[in-house]
């Protein structure tokens, strides 16, 4: 039968979020899917999966990769520092679409900016 512990640890908080909740934020701000961090990390998607779902904890090791990959620190990750907001860059899937963009003839560009002016006025 184990010990009782003799040393009584304040709780932590480290927010709502749980450590696979905040790998697959972070991994959704990039525009990364599973199996893009998979590869990228040198993994496989269903360990991704599984660590965002809380499944696997990630080893130490695998915690830097994650960081590394996802340009956040292991600190970020880990829930003790919220993200730094400097200059935000923009993410691959918009990075995408406006190459797309740039390759349509001049006049459904600018039919495209009214539209999306339109948009933004609108929530604004």
């Amino acid at each position: 039968m184990p010990r009782p512990p003799r040393i009584q640890l304040p709780p932590l908080d480290l927010g709502k979020e749980t450590l696979g909740q905040r790998l697959a934020r972070f991994r959704k701000e990039k525009g990364y899917t599973q199996v893009e961090l998979a590869l990228k990390i040198g993994t496989i998607q269903r360990l991704i999966s599984d660590y965002e779902c809380g499944k696997l904890r990630p080893h130490p090791e695998m915690l830097i990769r994650f960081a590394l990959a996802l340009e956040v620190s292991t600190d970020e990750c880990l829930g003790l520092k919220t993200k730094q907001t400097k200059t935000r860059k923009p993410s691959r899937r918009f990075l995408k679409r406006l190459d797309q963009i740039e390759k349509l003839p001049k006049r459904d560009q600018d039919a495209l900016l009214r539209t999306i002016d339109a948009f933004l006025a609108k929530a604004s």
